[in-house]
């Protein structure tokens, strides 16, 4: 089995708790060569446990040509520089969200990755987290009839005072949560060919930095639900991750167990419009439409730890079979470049927050 030899920016929380922890296990397919990160204690911890070349700055790498990936966790401030500047050098890049704050670095990217002949990767792991499937599959079978409205709730209660709450560095809820959930909704909404129309209302709230920590985002398009989404660090008592209202019944539940209740329009009483007075018994009396359909219930049950895990394997399987087997990743640039789109178009729309 052909083994990929991978470098690792960055061994923050993401490049050595998530890309660097499934790395480890994955050995049979994937080697980390080396490590960049500027701090040299963590430089020192890298070594020994990938047992690999370590960097102080990424320009070291310059001049290798057995790398066949490089990871990106850089903060997110850097990405774009930093990509640009690899790509340029002849490395294939894979990006960690958020990618880069506008759609015209983007596009850069994309331009520049093209013009070198290179691959550009960036880290929606949650498309293919266990919840998120569950909901989908449910959705696409039809069960809960034509959709209506979709609501996600990424939210909870906390104070944040790291760098990831300051505009400088590109931080804030939309741009560190919200990949994950506005990748998820996007998808759901599949209207990848035209630009959705974005409501944002956007506060802060709890944060100690100057970028927002509670965000209302509301998308809809042409013969779609409306998905209405939040990213909120003010509640405390948050309540589900996704709810699902369909014509036929309606989805809700958390990451770690979801219910779905529908009926069968084939043995719903038959109805039809009446216009006058709706009236019960010989006297007449008021009355209001009631009648009695026969529902079903089903559940799923997850761990509420395991998506994240299962959907970083996910995202590494088609990593690896897009460099053995020529397989296209499921995460499309397109895609990614109209998440940026709704970001960007979500910070206009609050100017006293940016």
């Amino acid at each position: 089995m052909k083994q990929l030899r991978v470098v690792i920016l960055g061994q923050g929380r993401s490049g050595r708790d998530i890309h660097g922890l499934h790395l480890k296990k994955d050995t049979e397919r994937f080697k980390v060569v080396g490590v960049v990160e500027p701090m040299e204690i963590r430089r020192e911890r890298a070594a020994k446990e990938f047992g690999c070349e370590t960097y102080s700055d990424y320009k070291q790498l310059f001049g290798r040509t057995d790398v066949d990936l490089v990871i990106n966790a850089t903060p997110s401030h850097l990405h774009y520089s930093i990509t640009k500047d690899l790509l340029e050098h002849g490395f294939n890049v894979l990006c960690e969200k958020p990618c880069v704050p506008t759609v015209k670095e983007f596009d850069d990217l994309v331009e520049t990755a093209k013009k070198n002949n290179r691959v550009l990767l960036v880290f929606q792991q949650s498309r293919f987290a266990s919840y998120f499937l569950k909901v989908k599959e449910v959705i696409h079978s039809g069960v809960l009839g034509r959709i209506v409205h979709i609501g996600i709730q990424f939210n909870g209660f906390a104070r944040r005072w790291d760098w990831q709450c300051c505009l400088e560095f590109n931080g804030g809820n939309l741009a560190n949560t919200g990949p994950h959930p506005l990748d998820q909704a996007l998808n759901l909404l599949d209207y990848y060919d035209g630009m959705p129309n974005v409501f944002c209302k956007m506060d802060r709230a709890n944060t100690f930095g100057n970028a927002e920590d509670y965000v209302k985002l509301i998308l809809t398009a042409p013969n779609r639900p409306l998905i209405d989404l939040d990213i909120s660090s003010c509640d405390a008592y948050p309540s589900y991750t996704y709810k699902v209202e369909g014509t036929r019944g309606t989805l809700k539940g958390t990451m770690g167990h979801i219910d779905w209740k529908y009926f069968k329009e084939e043995e719903a009483p038959k109805q039809q419009l009446m216009k006058e007075p709706l009236c019960q018994g010989e006297e007449k009396l008021p009355a209001y439409c009631t009648e009695q359909l026969k529902w079903y219930e089903e559940s799923w049950d997850g761990d509420p730890q395991a998506p994240f895990i299962a959907a970083v394997k996910t995202y590494y399987d088609q990593v690896y079979d897009l460099f053995t087997e020529g397989k296209e990743h499921e995460v499309k640039l397109y895609q990614v470049r109209q998440q940026l789109a709704v970001i960007e178009e979500a910070h206009r729309q609050n100017p006293q927050i940016c």
